[in-house]
């Protein structure tokens, strides 16, 4: 019974994370698809199921420059809460998760171009 109800606001809060036609990529859209990557980007070494599922998340919900220069925003900002975040882990995140991303991802990325 605990399980189902887990799973359900799970689903919930998935379903509160899809963009819809028209509408702005958030930063908290952003935040919750590569929240799960923190420990990949501070240590190094290989993201996680989870981490690269966020990956192909916020690769979905930035299907236009608009969303992508958004997000990249909102990816900026992430970063200079974590001052450990490894560049080269940065960088590779998309790569390492197979999925090609016109976001790159990292502190320093001028994010009008």
């Amino acid at each position: 019974m605990k399980a189902a109800i887990v799973s359900m606001l799970v689903l919930v809060a998935l379903m509160q994370m899809i963009v819809t036609p028209g509408e702005a990529v958030t930063c908290g859209q952003v935040d919750a698809s590569l929240a799960s990557c923190i420990p990949y980007l501070i240590a190094g070494g290989n993201p996680d199921a989870a981490c690269c599922d966020g990956v192909k998340n916020l690769k979905s919900i930035t299907p236009a420059t608009a969303d992508r220069r958004a997000a990249c925003e909102c990816v900026k900002a992430a970063a200079a809460r974590y001052p450990n975040i490894k560049e080269d882990a940065a960088s590779s995140l998309p790569q390492k998760c197979g999925v090609q991303m016109n976001i790159p991802i990292s502190k320093t990325t001028n994010c009008a171009k």
